[in-house]
């Protein structure tokens, strides 16, 4: 994620007893944003509360965004995963402000130690 990206936060909220069950069933579908044409995206687990899920992905553009969330696939996973989770999920369109990584350095190859 970069500056400027927009990115769609969704808050999901899986029912008690049932968030393994909904890690499972999400995650790719949460990964498939990429064939979308997502640039980024991440499923988060709360450490607080194991029901509750965030899913973000960033996005050049909001038709990407829409061709992903009612795609036959993604709505096809809705449906299935339904009393897994609570409803409604109403997306949430944010824009990043700044955004920062640590890279870790390439080990040196055929350096005296």
């Amino acid at each position: 994620m970069k500056a400027d990206d927009s990115v769609v936060m969704l808050l999901w909220h899986a029912t008690p007893f049932r968030a393994d069950k909904f890690e499972d069933h999400w995650r790719p579908v949460a990964e498939a944003a990429l064939d979308y044409g997502a640039t980024s995206w991440a499923l988060l687990r709360s450490k607080d509360d194991p029901n509750d899920f965030v899913q973000i992905a960033s996005w050049s553009s909001k038709l990407d965004f829409e061709r992903y969330w009612y795609s036959e696939e993604v709505a096809e996973a809705r449906a299935e995963g339904i009393g897994l989770y609570q409803v409604p999920v109403t997306p949430q369109w944010l824009r990043a402000v700044d955004a920062g990584a640590l890279v870790e350095d390439e080990p040196q190859v055929g350096r005296a130690q």
